[in-house]
């Protein structure tokens, strides 16, 4: 089968309360299923797009769950591998409102998708597609991740693909050191690089209020093409020694749990369309739209996005 898109990464349970809400006093918590390159995946499926998702889950009804979830919009799962005695991970949300904090908690350690390796994964999909997509929480889950994550990018770029790499940087997952390290490595074999700019503070010392932060993250990664989101400041871009910028669109959050996945997707239908910054254009719609749904899967409609691309604003539909 002929894919516009493979993504490679874990999808995990997630257990939640509303805002207002607090996990150790709340009668019941709410069920879904998120992981960063399966929102993708789904986001990209939902508008179209023929996409398949890399990942391992434990056959258990958890890992039936997640893969129900993901295959319900469209997303080909002929590539996810099944585990006798791994486990689903789980994440653990509370939402809130201004000042306090969103909280989550990962209960993800020995997953059936930390133990993905080179030997267990299916590299079929690679074989007929055009984007393979990767971020950095893949590569932090394990010694075979790691070593998965680098075999699947030269099986991709062998076969002449595109390949997109969202920096996605976790600090539970691993040191600062590791991790600017191998994301340095993966950015550098990439395509096309979405990073925001606390990871590039976090990771590579710049400064929030660094001129030029896209520019210079593409000479830390030896990659010219590297975008950077900058949360409420907007987005700006250095792709190919042109470089650009763009404000943010203004948003009432409901829950922003998946709103970068859903920027990365839209990026991926400009790359896939030939205009970049289209992508970015659409892809900072469907973040915003993300931002005012429940879960972390943008559930719009391909009409609601272009709307709001063109300025089209309707805030209530009869």
């Amino acid at each position: 089968m002929n894919f516009d898109v493979v993504t490679l990464g874990e999808a995990m349970v997630r257990l939640w309360v509303g805002n207002g809400e607090r996990i150790e006093t709340a009668p019941a918590l709410r069920v879904s299923v998120g992981g960063s390159e399966a929102n993708v995946a789904i986001a990209l499926a939902r508008t179209g797009r023929k996409v398949s998702w890399m990942s391992r889950l434990p056959d258990s009804y958890l890992g039936k769950r997640i893969a129900n979830e993901v295959r319900m919009h469209g997303v080909d799962l002929s590539a996810v591998s099944w585990s006798s005695d791994g486990r689903a991970g789980l994440y653990f949300v509370e939402l809130s409102g201004y000042p306090r904090e969103i909280s989550v908690l990962y209960d993800r350690q020995n997953s059936a998708a930390s133990q993905m390796s080179i030997s267990n994964s299916n590299f079929e999909c690679l074989s007929d597609c055009k984007v393979f997509h990767l971020s950095g929480i893949t590569p932090a889950l394990s010694s075979t991740t790691k070593e998965l994550c680098r075999e699947a990018i030269k099986i991709a770029k062998s076969q002449k693909l595109l390949v997109t790499f969202d920096v996605n940087y976790r600090s539970a997952l691993w040191s600062v050191a590791d991790a600017r390290n191998e994301i340095s490595y993966l950015a550098s074999m990439a395509s096309l690089v979405v990073c925001t700019s606390k990871d590039a503070i976090e990771l590579f010392g710049f400064r929030e209020d660094e001129e030029n932060l896209a520019e210079k993250l593409s000479t830390q990664f030896s990659n010219p093409n590297v975008i950077v989101t900058h949360g409420s400041s907007g987005v700006s871009w250095n792709l190919g020694g042109h470089r650009g910028s763009s404000p943010a669109q203004p948003t009432e959050t409901v829950d922003r749990l998946g709103a970068g996945d859903s920027f990365m997707a839209g990026v991926l239908l400009g790359l896939l369309d030939g205009n970049i910054i289209g992508g970015i254009n659409r892809g900072q719609a469907m973040a915003v739209l993300k931002r005012g749904i429940f879960g972390d899967q943008l559930l719009s409609s391909e009409s609601e996005v272009s709307n709001l691309v063109n300025g089209n604003i309707v805030e209530i539909r009869r």
